[in-house]
């Protein structure tokens, strides 16, 4: 029971350091400074960010799932 233990902590350990490290892999990404050449455009207002971030993933959900349920209705029918 030990050694299970031990390798959920040696586990645990290795999925934090891999995350710190690319955290901080990963911090000039989020730098204030503009590299030559950018050409950033104007920044979204709060109904442009809602709907491009909440709004198309739940309406492509809704219609994967509506495709998946008509689909299995109509399996279900040829059965009958």
């Amino acid at each position: 029971m030990d050694k299970k233990l031990n390798k959920k902590a040696l586990r645990a350990g290795v999925i934090t350091a891999g995350t710190a490290l690319t955290l901080l892999i990963s911090t000039p990404a989020f730098a204030l400074a503009h590299d030559d050449g950018d050409d950033p455009g104007s920044g979204l207002n709060v109904a442009q960010t809602l709907g491009l971030f909440v709004g198309i993933p739940v309406l492509l959900f809704a219609i994967i799932a509506g495709l998946v349920i008509v689909t299995d209705k109509s399996r279900k029918q040829q059965h009958n």
